[in-house]
């Protein structure tokens, strides 16, 4: 945690706090300078990224104070700091102070999320300003809501989700991250593998150090071994010059090799050697290279049918499959869903300056009844989509891709004499729409506007299987 740079009186509470974001302590001095005389205002200095968003998990920042100087500090681009920041405490209003020449980066600072920019040197008057306009800027959210706490429990890492499949995921990621040895994550496309991979590599003793993900799904068959581990200069036509691998690239952190059912058996036996023996050899090299990395591999296939069929070695999946970890698909997951939809609700806001402030109930239904057979990644695709075409304040279920609804099927007639009771025609309306969704309980539920339980509890009552 940053400690604070001024003094105040034991009786004093601080009601705004102020953190400085450099790499040397000068802006935080001028800060001080500014508003030390104010006992309701804590200057408090920051030197890495990380620090200000675990800052942020147990506090309240109202201005965040960033010099350029921290746009990149080897682990983190500036870009994705500012959405992860924005998203962890959506209250915090970011000044960002750059040198004449960057306006470029102060317009990507802008659009990710950044309240207002300046350039250093700023003037005492200039940055007093600044923050006072930015202080009576800043969003109507309470940080101690009780909401705000709930979503925050619901953030683990990068991946969001309260349901108790995921806590399981977590609880796995924590035990990996604590240990070495090689990880084989599945699930369906789609599911955030990658974040779990992204995940453990931040929480183990190697997040100072690189990780770098390989989608070997994208890479033809020939491309893999080069990507992988390199080659010696005139190693094969075109090889003008040496290169390193993604091992090499890596050292001291994490590969992430996603897709890894696809590579051939010549990669496979090369992956085989350096999970046992440590090392590699770059292509058309002899020289045995040392091997300091954190695999992790992901797949959506079934491996172990894989290896009956004999398209993945054994020994292979052996070595891989020590520490497994099975990411839910969406559709198992209750009450995650309308975690995520705000998070990406909030996301796209910011992207397209709109101010949408949900969706309509109908539409919920929709999304809740949904297979989503793509997860997570869908999801995403969906509510940006409906954000961009979305011109009013809420979002409707014409907003959405014709996939997610179920075709013409509330728009099918039935007819009902007069005279028929209100039990009767529940119980027949009940009896088409089942008949008509092919009995899928969640379309079914979407039609009617009612919720899974309900609709179960209405078709137990009528007797339909």
């Amino acid at each position: 945690m940053p400690a604070k740079t001024q003094k105040r009186s034991k009786t004093a509470t601080p009601s705004v706090r102020i953190v400085c974001l450099d790499s040397q302590i000068t802006l935080c001095r001028q800060a001080e300078e500014i508003f030390g005389s104010d006992e309701k205002i804590v200057v408090a200095f920051e030197k890495s990224l990380e620090k200000v968003l675990e800052l942020v998990e147990h506090e309240v920042c109202d201005i965040l104070l960033a010099s350029s100087s921290m746009v990149r500090d080897g682990r983190m681009d500036w870009l994705e700091f500012v959405e992860v920041l924005t998203a962890k405490s959506p209250w915090t209003q970011i000044i960002f102070l750059i040198k004449p020449r960057e306006l470029v980066l102060a317009a990507k600072a802008l659009k990710a999320g950044s309240y207002h920019y300046a350039k250093l040197p700023v003037s005492n008057e200039e940055l007093k300003l600044l923050v006072e306009a930015a202080l009576a800027s800043r969003p109507n959210v309470d940080p101690h809501s009780r909401v705000l706490r709930e979503n925050r429990k619901a953030r683990f890492e990068d991946m969001i989700g309260v349901s108790e499949s995921m806590k399981s995921v977590y609880r796995m990621i924590r035990q990996a991250a604590a240990t070495d040895i090689p990880v084989l994550l599945t699930g369906e496309t789609g599911a955030g593998k990658d974040l779990a991979a992204r995940a453990i590599h931040q929480l183990s003793a190697r997040i100072d150090n690189p990780f770098l993900p390989v989608h070997l799904g994208a890479l033809p068959h020939d491309l893999a071994p080069n990507e992988l581990f390199g080659h010696v200069k005139g190693a094969f036509t075109g090889a003008d010059e040496a290169r390193a691998g993604a091992f090499e690239r890596a050292h001291g952190g994490t590969v992430f090799l996603d897709e890894i059912s696809t590579i051939d058996d010549r990669v496979q036996i090369s992956l085989l050697r350096l999970l046992e023996n440590k090392t590699f050899h770059r292509i058309g090299g002899h020289r045995t290279i040392k091997a300091d990395v954190r695999m992790i591999a992901a797949t959506n296939e079934n491996l172990q049918e894989a290896v009956e069929s004999g398209r993945f070695r054994e020994d292979l999946y052996y070595r891989l499959e020590v520490f497994q970890i099975s990411l839910p698909p969406l559709r198992d997951r209750p009450g995650d869903i309308p975690l995520l939809i705000q998070e990406f609700l909030q996301r796209y806001n910011r992207d397209y300056g709109k101010k949408i402030l949900g969706l309509s109930p109908e539409t919920m239904s929709l999304l809740d009844a949904y297979d989503w057979p793509g997860n997570v990644r869908e999801l995403k695709n969906v509510i940006h989509r409906a954000v961009v075409v979305c011109s009013g304040e809420v979002i409707t279920p014409q907003h959405l891709a014709k996939r997610i609804k179920p075709g013409d099927l509330a728009r099918r007639n039935i007819i009902l004499p007069v005279g028929t009771s209100f039990e009767e025609a529940e119980r027949k309306l009940l009896e088409k729409t089942l008949q008509a969704t092919g009995n899928s309980r969640r379309h079914a539920a979407a039609i009617l506007g009612v919720s899974r339980g309900t609709l179960y509890n209405k078709i137990k009552k009528f007797g339909f299987s």
